[in-house]
């Protein structure tokens, strides 16, 4: 494990803020792409209703609700289906 200098992280960082103030530095932007439905999500997983819902913190009737079309997830539920979409095996390291 390395060893992390953060009062020189803290200080290189209120140098970019005030770079960027003046206008001398852009800000590093990223686009997230959205994640296939859930139901795609899940069926490449391999797992079941149940045992996706509870991977995902969610009820059984969140998901078939998103799933039907009936319900979008919304703000972590996303990012956790991002993740699942794009490192499955973290997935396969929970269950």
């Amino acid at each position: 494990m390395t060893s992390r200098d953060l009062g020189a992280e803290i200080l290189q960082g209120l140098s970019e803020i005030k770079e960027y103030k003046k206008g001398n530095l852009g800000l590093r932007t990223r686009e997230l792409a959205e994640p296939s439905p859930p139901q795609v999500i899940r069926t490449k997983l391999r797992l079941t209703q149940s045992a996706f819902a509870g991977l995902m913190g969610v009820s059984i009737r969140t998901l078939q609700d998103w799933e039907q079309g009936r319900r979008e997830p919304q703000g972590p539920a996303v990012a956790l289906l991002r993740i699942a979409e794009q490192h499955p095996e973290v997935f396969g390291q929970l269950h």
